[in-house]
């Protein structure tokens, strides 16, 4: 990952992501409210507007609530939801993921289930911090962004924070949109995965899924995985690997059965997480694209997209447009240059062609006749992220008298807070 300047030492070494409670998320709703820890909100702190995407249903079948949770990522945390109310995941919808070592708030939505009754639930670590019925399912994307309070522990200051910061400041406010490492999964294997998907390596792609141990911390999922790699015998391999790989164990479950359909093994993935994969490829080509305009700053005016900001202050991406060029002295925290993710509808320039076919893609695939319901359609992203409200200190833990830095500042959505810390801290973090 290439910083906008590489030149200049990062002044804090330290741990992001030491406990839950070191890295604070509060997700920014449609209409601007924090939706701050602990608060119990009243009023619907979210715009129901008529334009969305997703259809409007008769009647208010949808129970929209806010969702604090603390050691859960997002989709585990809803499963376990949806399960208490004897509903399945399919029902549910959220604006945006949120890391498992977080305590993190964020808007949800779940079909056919009443608001009264997520307001009575009682799941350790998780709290819902309001509810309310709405005709529509929150959807990823409806969100404007979040705001974060980190600490970094095991610190070691070298320099001023300030050089780095009046670097970026230099820069317009902005800093490169990469898609951090947790987009490409614990075991860095959500790339090849989606890139096997793509190309109908299905076998390929469950037996990646199942067996790559690369990354793999737990010394009994280890063992499980090389001794399914060496065996290749889906019903045996039910009796040892461990209880906690449950989506591991569905696709076992599935093989055991029909051991040569891989296609309908990764089927019984939730959406959610076979989407992973296939963003996953999205955001390789991304980052591979902001590289090249890093070195390359003078060919950023060249872009053929670019968004303004919107009545909040955050970038606008529904509405782009389009030229012969951007003046480079204006891309800042009001301009963005945006890139396309790549899709079969994407309008593809030259660099983007150029990195899909290293990969041995072509756009078409993107459109998967084999499994539809993970078709990409594309979609675009900034290339160089602002930030807001960015306050920084140095403290001292009142228990154990260690030195810890805190950063406190917001985003806008789809950009990563490790990202944006990359500028000022060289750190070891949990991807999670």
């Amino acid at each position: 990952m290439l910083l906008l300047n590489e030149h200049i030492t990062r002044p804090i070494h330290g741990k992001i992501k030491f406990s839950a409670e070191d890295f604070i998320v509060e997700e920014i709703t449609n209409n601007g409210t924090v939706l701050e820890k602990d608060k119990i909100f009243n009023e619907m702190p979210f715009i129901v507007a008529d334009d969305t995407k997703v259809k409007k249903v008769e009647g208010n079948n949808f129970s929209l609530f806010i969702m604090q949770k603390k050691n859960w990522n997002t989709i585990q945390a809803l499963t376990e939801i949806a399960r208490k109310l004897g509903r399945s995941f399919k029902s549910v919808g959220f604006a945006g993921t949120k890391d498992r070592t977080s305590i993190s708030t964020q808007l949800c939505t779940m079909f056919g289930t009443d608001p009264a009754k997520l307001l009575e639930l009682r799941i350790k670590d998780i709290q819902i911090n309001g509810a309310w019925q709405i005709s529509k399912k929150i959807e990823l994307g409806d969100l404007l962004g979040n705001r974060f309070d980190v600490k970094i522990r095991n610190v070691e200051i070298s320099s001023s924070i300030k050089e780095s910061l009046e670097n970026l400041r230099s820069l317009g406010n902005i800093f490169p949109n990469y898609f951090g490492e947790q987009r490409f999964g614990n075991r860095n294997n959500n790339y090849f995965i989606g890139i096997d998907i793509l190309k109908g390596n299905f076998e390929a792609a469950a037996m990646k899924f199942l067996t790559d141990i690369q990354n793999e911390s737990n010394q009994e999922a280890v063992e499980a995985r090389t001794r399914l790699s060496n065996e290749r015998d889906f019903d045996k391999a039910l009796s040892y690997f461990p209880k906690y790989l449950k989506y591991e164990r569905i696709m076992l479950h599935h093989l055991s059965k029909l051991p040569n359909d891989y296609a309908g093994a990764l089927r019984k993935l939730p959406r959610s997480l076979s989407l992973i994969f296939m963003h996953s490829v999205d955001a390789f080509i991304f980052n591979e694209e902001l590289e090249f305009y890093i070195k390359n700053m003078d060919m950023v005016k060249e872009i053929k997209f670019f968004c303004n900001v919107n009545s909040l202050g955050f970038p606008d991406l529904m509405n782009l447009s389009s030229g012969s060029g951007i003046d480079k002295s204006k891309i800042n925290s009001k301009v963005f240059a945006v890139a396309s993710l790549v899709g079969y509808d994407s309008t593809l320039n030259d660099i983007e062609k150029e990195i899909i076919s290293a990969q041995g893609l072509e756009q078409e695939m993107f459109k998967m006749k084999r499994m539809p319901e993970l078709n990409c359609k594309g979609s675009y992203r900034i290339l160089f992220s602002p930030f807001y409200n960015f306050n920084f200190n140095v403290d001292t833990d009142r228990e154990s008298s260690d030195e810890f830095a805190e950063f406190k500042f917001s985003l806008p959505k789809s950009s990563y807070a490790t990202v944006f810390l990359a500028e000022f801290v060289n750190s070891n973090y949990n991807n999670n």
